[in-house]
């Protein structure tokens, strides 16, 4: 299998991809990231065939006889049916918790498979999925970041407005419908990301043997983080709330943010 290591990188990283477009059409109703979300999980769906149909011309064996084997058919007729209801179906939330759920599997999958095999290539790609959980969560965190300050713009924005000072600035501000279209699209980008981040160090904590604290401050206040962020985008997207309302809780929000990444990680049991 691990001759094939990048090849499994790169199905996760395009997986990965098709979850984020699949979320972004989930938020925002968009055709376009609906589109490249379909084609990035065909292309995922066409490299586990090749996986699958080694195993079977190749090696004369199906993927079914043990748990283990069966997490790999299990994620492809789970792509396989994301497909199918994708194509033919307008169900959209379906299509993007069938997906989150079917890469959990594929790289629970993965990463069973190189602890079971023990090589040092098998070894290498636990370690570069632990640098990729890392990886996202601080980019979500810099998509988060920039919400924020588009938030705090907006509010500066909208006082001056309101005060009628300091008119000269109003332009260098930007829009306020702007600034609040911007914001909640950082939101958007960013919730996805975090969520991949933190199912990797999940999984990868399980695989390598490391000893997994639920209740560790840093991986409370991870998952806090996430549902602060998806609660501004059920506001925003069922509730409406736009403008200064949701630009204050994103302040809020990001004050958590900060908390978890400073304070939180330094009581951490097994963080930085």
């Amino acid at each position: 299998m691990f001759e094939s290591r990048w090849l499994y990188e790169i199905i996760l990283i395009i997986y990965g991809l098709s979850l984020t477009c699949y979320f972004i059409d989930f938020i925002q109703s968009n055709q376009k990231a609906n589109r490249i979300a379909f084609w990035l999980l065909s292309m995922v769906w066409i490299i586990q065939s090749f996986f699958l149909c080694k195993q079977v011309f190749l090696e004369n064996s199906f993927p079914i006889l043990s748990l283990y084997d069966g997490l790999f058919f299990y994620s492809f007729v789970l792509v396989t049916l994301s497909l199918i209801i994708n194509r033919l179906f307008s169900i959209h939330f379906i299509v993007f918790f069938t997906n989150l759920f079917g890469f959990f599997i594929l790289l629970l999958y993965i990463l069973t498979k190189a602890k079971r095999e023990g090589l040092e290539q098998g070894v290498q790609l636990v370690n570069e999925i632990l640098i990729t959980h890392i990886t996202l969560s601080i980019v979500s965190y810099g998509f988060f970041t920039l919400s924020f300050l588009l938030s705090i713009m907006y509010l500066v924005q909208y006082r001056l407005l309101k005060n009628k000072q300091g008119m000269r600035w109003i332009r260098r501000l930007g829009d306020l419908k702007q600034l609040d279209r911007y914001s909640f699209m950082a939101v958007t980008l960013g919730v996805p990301l975090l969520l991949l981040g933190i199912i990797l160090g999940v999984v990868w904590a399980y695989v390598a043997n490391e000893e997994f604290y639920w209740f560790d401050l840093k991986t409370f206040g991870s998952f806090l983080v996430l549902a602060v962020y998806v609660l501004y985008l059920l506001l925003r997207v069922i509730k409406r709330y736009q403008g200064k309302a949701i630009s204050i809780y994103n302040t809020a929000a990001f004050l958590i943010l900060i908390i978890n990444f400073l304070l939180f990680s330094l009581l951490s049991n097994f963080h930085f």
